[in-house]
């Protein structure tokens, strides 16, 4: 009789082998790492003698869980920024999050709270994509679970490097360090085509195909990712990426919510691995991914969590149930996506996306003992019924929870018994992560109150302050104003005519301030050989952001008012964007023509707008304004704005206070 270490006996065993062999009273010899047999009970106990038998009676016997798409150390960032769009969420919050606080000892704990949440759901590997992942990769192997761990890389800083070149170094040096490992594939992460160069996509591909390791990326999430693509390179995010070159690495992709057909048949004929995130998915309103046709078109799809910070747990038993209601919904077939189907996916379908099929997945003689033992005994799983061997895979997909897992085995060693975590201390480290979180809160809660602090974390902020006096009057003929002022002994910086659509966010607490989203339509104009002016060519529209501070701080001679512009930035993002991240109390539209002369007048710069406001539909204003620096500045521009006033013709009583939003 051969000796094993352990028989786990009388459960029903859930192989998903070739045949999807499943004994209703089974056993699995386990010896070392391995799986030495899988099959009735009473075999096995006839063939082979254990140190230990654990009996598993009333329980299922299955391969351990696969969490195809993770960001571990997010566990973190938990439920701390919700009910948002992708973009907003990880522009607005994650990246300003993890640029001030993610760090090795960071990186660490998050890994270590989500390996006890995973073990705990039978989750025995993931596939992860974070910073610092040599502290990940630590971390994992010390608890005994099984990943491939992949260094994110970005074309802009990232918390441990400050370029791409950076981070592929470091990346390489990681792939040396963990190549070979028993549990640890590391692997390259190019984070998305939107996020990457054309450089950054090529080297990560090479580096990926010299190791021969896989390369963790980020495909077609969400339709804006596909439609700014299209803009962009006149491609979609597969087409464009397939063009550099990087589907031709062992690719394993995530999302692919947004792809079609002929991307579908291409991610099939490049072995590409999908992993399907369907809570995340849905959660950032990102869509549903098209599951069916991905695997009828011969792309293995396995099933991800995403990381906790937009799911916000990591509980894989929730994402089969929900992988498997999606395509019914959808399609109003109840047949679409059987439970055997996505018990697969979450297993060896998973295994084969992630190119680890060979070594675990099922429960097969030869492959690693990645084991999982499922209490089938709860009210929730009562009755139990066995009229085939698709009532098992009901139980498991439709009503077995995470709380259900009782034994987790990796590689042979049990890292949970009886519902204890054996290998790392979990009110340890349930501790450190709440110690990190209320620094955190701290950070974020400060950062809310301040709009200065939401727009410095967006980045691309200008951060000098400065200062403006200006005048604003009614006019009733501006051709009248733009003759005086063409004849009067000025001379002329530059002039042009544009259409500005502005949007004030504005708060009731009137010491946030306010903050202007202009897009300012500029007409390009033409000038003959004499100089003059042509007709407009085209249009060149420009995007900035203007935090405001109070809009008038005194008065001088003239009514001019001192107001002030705090800082200013480019608008990167759409305007739907910085409406849900800034969250304004009221919103105000402004849209106005401008014809803007920039004159030296007096050896002092000033601009002179001819503004015709269509909404509010409030007539036509001259303004006149110029940066100040100092009282003694501004006390001088006053008066050369008042002899402006006078030489255009201007009636000085009727100046009027206050900037258009507030008419």
């Amino acid at each position: 009789m051969a000796k094993v270490d352990v028989i786990l006996r009388g459960g029903v065993v859930v192989t998903m082998n070739p045949a999807f062999d499943v004994w209703q009273k089974g056993a699995v010899a386990v010896r070392g790492r391995e799986i030495v047999a899988v099959g009735p009970a009473e075999e096995i106990s006839a063939a082979y003698e254990a140190a230990e038998v654990l009996d598993c009676t009333g329980q299922a016997v299955i391969p351990g869980l696969i969490n195809a798409h993770t960001h571990v150390p997010m566990s973190l960032l938990r439920g701390m920024a919700d009910d948002l769009r992708l973009d907003v969420w990880l522009l607005g919050y994650m990246m300003p999050v993890e640029r001030e606080f993610v760090g090795p000892e960071y990186c660490r704990v998050g890994t270590l709270l989500s390996c006890a949440e995973m073990i705990r759901s039978g989750t025995t590997c993931f596939c992860d994509m974070y910073y610092f992942e040599d502290e990940v990769a630590q971390a994992t192997a010390g608890v005994g679970l099984r990943a491939i761990l992949g260094e994110t890389i970005l074309k802009f800083p990232s918390p441990d490097a400050a370029s791409y070149d950076e981070s592929l170094a470091y990346c390489r040096d990681f792939i040396e360090r963990w190549r070979g490992h028993e549990l640890i594939v590391p692997a390259v992460a190019p984070h998305a085509a939107y996020t990457s160069t054309v450089e950054m996509l090529q080297q990560s591909a090479a580096l990926a195909r010299q190791y021969d390791v896989p390369l963790l990326t980020h495909f077609s999430e969400t339709a804006e990712e596909v439609e700014e693509s299209r803009r962009l390179h006149g491609q979609t995010p597969v087409e464009y990426v397939n063009g550099l070159g990087l589907l031709e690495a062992r690719v394993i992709a995530a999302h692919c919510v947004h792809v079609t057909e002929p991307e579908m048949r291409l991610l099939a004929r490049k072995r590409v691995g999908v992993s399907h995130n369907p809570t995340s998915n849905l959660k950032l309103a990102s869509g549903v991914a098209p599951v069916l046709r991905l695997r009828q078109a011969g792309v293995a799809v396995g099933i991800g969590t995403d990381g906790p910070g937009s799911n916000n747990d990591q509980d894989m038993f929730e994402e089969m149930r929900l992988a498997a209601l999606l395509p019914k919904g959808v399609s109003y077939n109840p047949m679409a996506l059987p439970a055997r189907d996505t018990f697969a996916m979450a297993t060896i379908e998973g295994a084969r996306a992630l190119k680890l099929d060979w070594l675990i997945g099922s429960l097969e003689p030869g492959k690693r003992a990645d084991i999982a033992v499922v209490d089938l005994q709860g009210p929730h799983l009562t009755p139990r019924f066995a009229l085939g061997p698709g009532n098992i895979y009901s139980q498991l997909v439709y009503a077995a929870k995470a709380s259900d897992v009782r034994h987790v085995l990796v590689n042979g060693r049990f890292l949970m018994r009886e519902r204890q975590l054996l290998t790392l201390d979990e009110a340890a480290v349930l501790a450190e992560a709440q110690r990190i979180a209320e620094r955190i809160n701290d950070f974020v809660y400060h950062r809310e109150q301040s709009l200065l602090d939401k727009l410095v974390a967006l980045g691309g902020l200008q951060r000098e302050e400065t200062y403006e006096i200006q005048v604003k009057v009614p006019i009733a003929d501006l051709l009248a104003v733009e003759q005086r002022l063409s004849e009067l002994d000025v001379e002329l910086l530059k002039r042009s005519t544009r259409q500005q659509f502005d949007t004030y966010f504005l708060f009731d607490d009137p010491q946030k301030g306010s903050v202007r989203y202009r897009e300012d339509n500029v007409l390009l104009e033409r000038s003959d050989e004499m100089g003059r002016l042509g007709p407009a060519l085209d249009v060149a529209p420009e995007y900035d952001l203007t935090l405001l501070g109070p809009t008038r701080e005194r008065e001088y001679e003239n009514s001019v008012i001192l107001s002030r512009s705090r800082f200013t930035s480019p608008a990167a993002h759409s305007l739907r964007f910085y409406r849900e991240y800034f969250q304004p109390d009221h919103i105000k539209e402004i849209v106005k023509w401008r014809t803007r002369y920039r004159i030296l007048y007096q050896g002092e710069e000033f601009a002179i707008n001819l503004d015709k406001l269509s909404r509010p539909a409030a007539g036509t204003f001259l303004e006149i304004k110029s940066r100040t620096w100092s009282q003694a500045d501004a006390l001088k521009k006053a008066g050369l704005i008042g002899e402006l006033l006078e030489l255009l013709g201007v009636e000085r009583q009727r100046i009027i206070r206050g900037e258009y939003v507030t008419f």
